[in-house]
């Protein structure tokens, strides 16, 4: 695919997110793959308590604000209320953070893909609750300074902390999977392309870069991202039919330290904390094959 190949029509305009914000690109692109057959659900967070308030609405399909931990829920109730109707040319589309998904949306986003219906759910994840002032997740990276995580004097001697949630999901046997960044935007959109084509529930995870929860420039949102799949702390991966593959792989890995010293919320790792990371992040890029 190519740039000319993206659909030209939005669909959220006018939006209040904060400057340089990584999810609402996220949103934005999953919505122009989608179109206007289109119906969005969204929990509580950034996406619905910036954005989501009269007289000022962004959104330009028709979408609703789900209790906190029911997204998922709400997506199989309404797939299932479609394909009762026969349906089939309805996007069902649910857009939470990672919060609402890897915390406390997790039971109901584990059952709404045993249940077999046909949606999309999109984890927009800025690692972390950034809505309520950037409280930490359990997909928080280990080291990333929260609120609600003070760094300790010595960095816990465990793999990476964030929760998997691509394998979660494998692990469920869904039909489609994918982890995303909007700072890939082709890999992104035909992922989401993907999701929408598959005959039922599919799980797309796109990390969304986050400046004032990050610490970083507003105007470095995209080069942020790359740094993050150069680096090796994110993987651009899909499942489907069974088998797990890179949709991009780096050419050159680049110093994990890089991307680090670039967030002001790595600022407080010593260089022994960096170099410990690495050897984590080197661990886990060999067992997935990446080297």
């Amino acid at each position: 695919m190519k740039i000319k190949d993206v659909a030209k029509e939005e669909f959220i305009t006018g939006s209040l997110s904060c400057a340089g914000c990584g999810s609402i690109l996220a949103v934005r692109l999953a919505l122009k793959a989608l179109g206007k057959r289109t119906i969005a659900i969204i929990p509580a967070g950034c996406m619905s308590a910036v954005n989501c308030f009269l007289p000022q609405i962004p959104f330009r399909v028709p979408m609703f604000v789900s209790p906190f931990a029911a997204t998922a829920a709400i997506l199989q109730g309404i797939s299932a209320g479609f394909k009762f109707r026969s349906i089939k040319d309805i996007n069902v589309l649910g857009i939470a953070g990672d919060g609402a998904t890897a915390d406390i949306g997790m039971a109901s986003f584990s059952q709404a893909i045993v249940s077999g219906m046909k949606f999309i759910y999109l984890c927009v994840d800025n690692e972390a609750y950034m809505n309520t002032s950037v409280q930490s997740s359990s997909t928080t990276p280990t080291g990333a300074a929260t609120t609600t995580s003070p760094f300790p004097d010595t960095m816990r001697e465990t793999s990476l902390s964030k929760k998997n949630l691509f394998s979660i999901a494998v692990a469920h046997k869904i039909p489609y999977a994918a982890t995303a960044s909007v700072s890939y935007p082709l890999d992104y959109y035909e992922k989401v392309l993907k999701a929408a084509r598959t005959d039922g529930p599919s799980f797309i995870q796109v990390q969304t870069p986050c400046p004032p929860g990050w610490g970083f420039p507003t105007e470095k949102t995209i080069e942020i991202g790359r740094m993050a799949v150069k680096s090796g702390m994110w993987h651009l991966l899909e499942y489907k039919d069974g088998k797990v593959r890179f949709t991009h792989v780096p050419k050159k890995r680049t110093p994990l330290s890089e991307y680090l010293e670039a967030q002001t919320r790595f600022r407080r790792m010593r260089p022994g904390d960096i170099a410990h990371l690495q050897s984590m992040v080197d661990k886990q890029s060999i067992l997935i094959g990446m080297e």
